[in-house]
């Protein structure tokens, strides 16, 4: 079964909703089709625990955070950068404020209510625009591109009524990366995209966690274990035990370069899980270290446990006298280190490393945890990797495949966690749609 439409958005995901909001606006018939029952299922994940919508920064600071596809983004925000963000969730009205972390978020810090006023925008656009008609539980299972001379193509659907065909000479795909497969993006695009001739990176963890390798304190527990669970790198058992979840404020990471200057410092917190490191700290760093992993097959990143302190004040609290004093309380009483950052040092370091002032000063200042692997993709906030820029034109369109657009994640770039990711998952989608509109597609 076959139908035809005038403008297809495959992926109801940021990209795929504000193009739809942009092409919808401008008098387009648009419809919209999603995997999933209901729209958005990410970004209401993504708001759980306080929707983050843009970041606050200066814009040159914004735009650093995209690394090396900055060049490739920038033109994007020129059009709809992170005030642009705010003034559209005021336009739907949803009121923002800036956090203390320079973080921007809806008053009411939940994703669902924008959400419902952004679908009913979509629903009744005001005058001279056209309702967007949904097509939930489409799953997009084939591309046919058109006929040589033609735009757009075919696309197959699987649908609860059986496979449907829908041919189009507009489409805009946001079909995302592969990160939390179970909300509908899985990555199942890319073999169809690379048969059909579209340059694709590997989809790889972005915004992830890592695996820790062998630590100190678990050689020690190997040499006096037996069984298969000796073998398993990572934490001790007695600190995944007691310390997994437990998160590590106000600290500061460092990564180093081949000739061990820094190449990222950062400070803020992160979570030690059962098998490595996880947060937002952690996420800042994650492309450098993925990196590292992937050249040298191990990363490092050196923990500064006390970055309000200098190392000489570290060294004079180490070597005051202890008075009887255990050395845990000695560290808790000279320089308030205790519970989880207390036992990272007696994880990571050799005993007698833990004896020696000079060596344990260091490792407060610079405590070195090397990594082992990044998280499973499908545990990733996001995926890099994608579309590469190489097959598309400056509007994203791809450039042997005219009336094909592609928008959000399913794109090869990324970004830390901030607010920067959903910023410019959007101001793609505002980017594609304005190529449609380029090409002079007559209005519903």
């Amino acid at each position: 079964m076959t139908s035809s439409v005038s403008v297809a958005i495959i992926g109801a995901g940021p990209a795929g909703l504000m193009a739809a909001q942009v092409l919808s606006e401008a008098g387009l018939q648009v419809d919209l089709f999603d995997a999933m029952p209901s729209v958005g299922r990410k970004f209401l994940l993504a708001g759980r625990g306080g929707l983050n919508l843009t970041h606050s920064e200066a814009y040159d600071s914004f735009v650093s955070r995209f690394g090396a596809r900055q060049s490739n983004i920038e033109p994007w925000l020129r059009e709809f950068d992170a005030e642009a963000v705010r003034s559209w969730a005021h336009g739907l009205g949803v009121e923002t404020f800036v956090g203390t972390s320079g973080r921007v978020f809806p008053k009411e810090m939940k994703a669902a209510p924008l959400l419902r006023s952004w679908l009913q925008r979509l629903r009744h656009p005001g005058p001279g625009g056209v309702p967007v008609r949904f097509h939930m539980r489409h799953r997009l299972v084939g591309w046919a591109p058109a006929a040589q001379g033609e735009s757009g193509g075919i696309f197959s659907f699987q649908t609860p009524a059986g496979e449907q065909r829908v041919q189009t000479s507009i489409a805009i795909l946001a079909l995302g990366g592969a990160s939390w497969p179970r909300l509908g993006s899985d990555g199942a695009w890319v073999p169809w995209f690379c048969a059909n001739g579209v340059g694709v990176a590997p989809l790889t963890p972005a915004n992830s966690g890592f695996d820790v390798a062998t630590t100190a304190a678990r050689e020690t527990e190997k040499t006096s274990s037996e069984g298969t669970a000796a073998d398993e790198a990572g934490w001790s058992a007695y600190f995944r035990e007691r310390f997994a979840g437990q998160p590590l404020k106000s600290v500061a990471i460092t990564v180093r370069g081949d000739d061990q200057t820094s190449v990222f410092e950062r400070r803020g917190e992160f979570v030690v899980t059962e098998t490595g490191v996880e947060g937002s700290l952690i996420y800042a760093a994650s492309s450098l270290l993925r990196g590292a992993l992937a050249d040298k097959g191990v990363a490092t990143l050196y923990l500064d446990l006390l970055p309000s302190h200098t190392y000489a004040q570290v060294l004079s609290a180490v070597q005051a006298p202890r008075d009887g004093q255990s050395l845990a309380n000695h560290l808790r009483r000279r320089l308030r280190l205790e519970g989880v950052k207390t036992a990272l040092l007696n994880e990571l370091l050799p005993r007698e490393s833990m004896r020696d002032h000079e060596l344990l000063a260091r490792a407060i200042k610079s405590l070195p945890i090397v990594l082992a692997v990044p998280r499973p993709i499908e545990e990733a906030i996001s995926t890099a990797g994608g579309v590469r820029f190489e097959s598309l034109d400056e509007f994203l369109q791809i450039s042997h495949a005219p009336g094909v657009f592609c928008a959000g994640e399913m794109l090869d770039w990324e970004a830390p966690t901030g607010g920067y990711l959903l910023t410019a998952c959007m101001a793609s989608g505002v980017r594609a749609a304005r190529g449609v509109l380029r090409l002079g597609t007559t209005p519903a």
